[in-house]
């Protein structure tokens, strides 16, 4: 798969594949854009109920959301499992060229994202005592998850007209097994079909302000027990 590298609006670079006319990220501000859909609306929202976490991302991609997520671990000594999804892996050129550095700003930080990088395939990766990374060579069609396991999912595929095989109902359906009961799933999408979907599978559906360039984002809440 050819890419190439893009700078969007808030400095930070993205990469752009060309047989899709995707961008990884939005175009105005991969940074903003993780840190707000992933970061802000996810993570610290379930960090507010628990301290230890498993975290499922479907799209590995830059590794952007994962050392956004880093720094919780390393500060708040909260215990997170991260666990991510991605079928076609960058090569160290290309994640060398995305020159995140400049963007994570700590030296100690970005030796962690290239450590992030660098982890082993298919097997738990201990990057500190509090973060354990887990890069699985595979689809989300081909990953199958535990039952009730994840406080949160990202959810950062290809836009639903790129990749349709992956926001199909029984996708959902599945995703929904695989989190735990108050859990979460986060994405960028807006869009009604989507919705609707989340919805069908179980989700109670919540529509939050999205991150620069965007009217909205969403987040899906696994209900609680209706006896809790």
């Amino acid at each position: 798969m050819h890419l190439e590298i893009r700078q969007t609006k808030d400095g930070s670079n993205t990469l752009y594949v060309p047989e899709l006319n995707e961008h990884y990220h939005s175009v105005h501000g991969a940074l903003q854009e993780s840190q707000h859909v992933f970061i802000k609306y996810g993570l610290e929202h379930v960090l507010e109920q628990k301290k230890d976490l498993k975290v499922l991302e479907v799209g590995f991609g830059t590794g952007l959301n994962a050392i956004l997520t880093f720094p919780f671990a390393l500060a708040k000594k909260a215990f997170i499992q991260y666990d991510t999804l991605e079928k076609y892996p960058l090569s160290e050129e290309v994640v060398q060229q995305l020159h995140y550095e400049n963007i994570i700003l700590n030296p100690e930080l970005h030796e962690y994202f290239l450590k992030l990088h660098a982890a082993p395939w298919n097997v738990p990766a201990e990057i500190i005592p509090y973060f354990t990374l887990q890069k699985m060579h595979e689809s989300l069609e081909e990953y199958v998850a535990p039952n009730s396991y994840y406080d949160v999912v990202y959810f950062d595929a290809f836009a639903p007209e790129k990749q349709p095989e992956l926001w199909s109902n029984a996708m959902f359906e599945r995703l929904y097994k695989a989190i735990r009961p108050g859990g979460i799933l986060v994405t960028y999408c807006a869009k009604g079909s989507f919705k609707r979907s989340l919805k069908a599978a179980g989700f109670e559906v919540e529509a939050l302000p999205g991150p620069p360039g965007k009217r909205e984002m969403t987040r899906g809440v696994k209900p609680l027990p209706a006896d809790r």
